[in-house]
């Protein structure tokens, strides 16, 4: 299975202890440059971010197409563009992303997506998590990941929680 991930996944998972979710539920995962640049500049800005480790969770790779991601900047941020560019070069079977705009983009370009709170219910159904809501508390406390109240009911629901 080919997995991209944009930034949001890769760091917030990793903040809260939880990056090794990536490789265990998918192998191997890449992210385009541009995230490692991101989450390099996020750790240098961000005290939440100085210590999440990322190290064993993804594989980066340059983007080739620099007129597709110029094309996706337009309308997202350099991260989701790269991912979704690096996505399509791949011909990934999923790709990580959380924001809305990219998920939209992402999916009106035959791409299927899955956000942060689909991998940890995954992670659930699998056996490699016992509960979602303890990760979701630490998520919105750790990492500041903003999650909306009727979101986190029906992630909950869905878990069984």
């Amino acid at each position: 299975m080919i997995v991209v991930t944009n930034t949001s996944p890769l760091l917030n998972l990793a903040v809260i202890g939880e990056a090794r979710l990536l490789p265990e539920l998918f192998g191997r995962v890449t992210a385009p440059n541009m995230v490692r640049e991101e989450i390099d500049s996020l750790r240098l800005r961000d005290q939440r971010f100085r210590s999440a480790d990322t190290a064993n969770a993804a594989a980066f790779a340059t983007v080739r197409d620099a007129s597709r991601v110029a094309l996706l900047s337009l309308h997202l941020d350099p991260g989701e563009a790269e991912a979704i560019a690096l996505a399509i070069e791949l011909r990934a079977d999923l790709i990580l992303l959380d924001e809305r705009r990219a998920t939209r983009a992402a999916r009106q370009l035959g791409l299927r997506t899955l956000g942060l709170l689909g991998v940890l219910l995954l992670a659930k159904r699998k056996g490699l998590i016992d509960q979602v809501r303890p990760l979701l508390d630490r998520l919105e406390t750790d990492a500041g990941f903003w999650i909306a109240p009727d979101l986190r009911q029906q992630v909950c629901r869905a878990a069984e929680e």
